[in-house]
């Protein structure tokens, strides 16, 4: 990678790292007629549509106890797959816990107002797979759902020929009801919807692929869904005391997600930028998905920038709103104060993306393409609604009689006003 400087960026290469293009556009008139098709023929057309796309001719689109029976298997066989998928999400599990709200009411001098927290009733969460095996999104989808007191959890995950097991027992470990062998926009679809099989949900979240999220764009509104994200990204902020072997590693590691993810590194330091840029492409090629990494690597909203200070490289990163975001420096307390557009933060050198990713606890369903500047990641807020409450006495009734008749007579609703002078007849 070449060492690129912030202040000399031409306004096309701000663009493309500021304005990072998820291609849910391109695809969005073609995911439209397959929502439509599960929308009006249910089940049928989730089995064609799983020939066509995933060649893999569909019995049962239930597997609920197919994730059961994996489950099992390897916890007979003392698998130590099962035992990281245990502890993390027991993880995961501890620090979705402590997001859950208390109802609260209170007296503001015989108003008693309060605030009250209920979960959705049904939920969908889309599991990544297929070819590849995505346990550890099982875990961040369904368990702060289930932690919410969601009454039913669905899992929708891409049919293959042998459902990958570890995927199926991380499912079933994380609390899911029910689990369909369907993927891409028709799952969606089938979610959003409901078929003679699938249940439908009032809310579908979980990470995919351009024709997932074009999907989930085209069902909202019939559906609530948790946010629109495009290919994974992560901006590496560093000083000059950061190992340059180890952001260089952050980097690979991120682009070893999809030839489209975004990875940058900023520092105010030049001989780091140079360290970083030779280290990742020394590092690059060893890992085994060096095709994917080196186009990460190419993508045009990919980088290693020098800025010609810190707090130039902070406004840079805040205005990049990384959905992963690494702070390497002396002071990392003292850049992150200065953040406010991140999906999630890492600190220090023993902080890698990949421990978030999979077992920290933070969950890794975070806002992309600048999404961290208007919402933040899945939680147990997700899963939530809340309705306010009220209890007024005579007195406090009276003490605002006059304010809320005068301002219902003013907006000409003189029937709210009556409501109010009733009561005191």
């Amino acid at each position: 990678m070449d060492v690129r400087t912030v202040a000399d960026l031409s306004p096309a290469e701000r663009r493309a790292f500021f304005e990072r293009d998820a291609g849910v556009e391109g695809v969005r008139e073609d995911v439209r007629g397959i929502v439509d098709r599960v929308r009006e023929e249910g089940d049928v057309a989730v089995r064609e549509f799983a020939e066509e796309f995933d060649g893999v001719a569909v019995g049962n689109i239930d597997v609920t106890d197919a994730a059961e029976r994996a489950h099992d298997e390897l916890a007979d066989a003392d698998d130590p797959v099962l035992d990281a998928v245990r502890e993390a999400a027991a993880n995961v599990r501890e620090f979705h816990e402590r997001q859950r709200p208390e109802d609260w009411r209170d007296d503001f001098g015989g108003r008693e107002l309060g605030r009250r927290f209920r979960p959705i009733d049904r939920v969908g969460v889309y599991v990544p797979g297929g070819a590849a095996a995505y346990p550890s999104s099982a875990l961040m989808g369904i368990i702060p759902a289930v932690v919410a007191g969601v009454d039913h959890v669905a899992v929708a995950t891409p049919p293959a020929d042998e459902l990958n097991p570890v995927t199926l027992a991380a499912i079933h470990e994380a609390g899911a009801d029910a689990v369909y062998q369907v993927g891409g926009a028709q799952a969606i679809g089938a979610l959003a919807y409901g078929t003679e099989t699938v249940t439908r949900v009032q809310k579908v979240v979980g990470p995919g692929n351009k024709w997932v999220t074009a999907a989930k764009s085209i069902v909202q509104g019939d559906v609530e869904i948790d946010f629109l994200a495009g290919p994974s990204e992560v901006l590496v902020l560093a000083d000059e005391t950061a190992d340059p072997e180890l952001v260089a590693a952050d980097l690979v590691a991120q682009a070893e997600h999809d030839p489209n993810a975004s990875v940058v590194a900023v520092t105010a330091d030049r001989d780091l930028a140079d360290a970083v840029a030779v280290a990742v492409d020394e590092q690059a090629a060893e890992r085994e998905r060096e095709e994917t990494i080196r186009a990460a690597l190419d993508n045009e909203a990919s980088g290693v920038l020098c800025a010609r200070s810190m707090p130039e490289a902070v406004l840079f990163a805040e205005e990049y709103a990384a959905e992963h975001l690494s702070i390497v420096a002396a002071d990392d307390e003292a850049l992150l104060d200065r953040i406010t557009n991140a999906g999630s933060v890492f600190l220090g050198p023993y902080s890698p993306v990949a421990a978030g990713d999979y077992a920290a606890g933070t969950n890794h369903v975070l806002p992309t393409n600048g999404g961290a500047k208007r919402y933040g990641g899945l939680s147990v807020d997700t899963f939530l609604r809340s309705s306010t409450v009220q209890r007024l006495n005579r007195d406090a009734l009276g003490d605002l009689s006059e304010t809320v008749t005068t301002l219902a007579d003013a907006e000409g609703l003189e029937a709210h006003a009556e409501s109010v002078r009733k009561r005191f007849d």
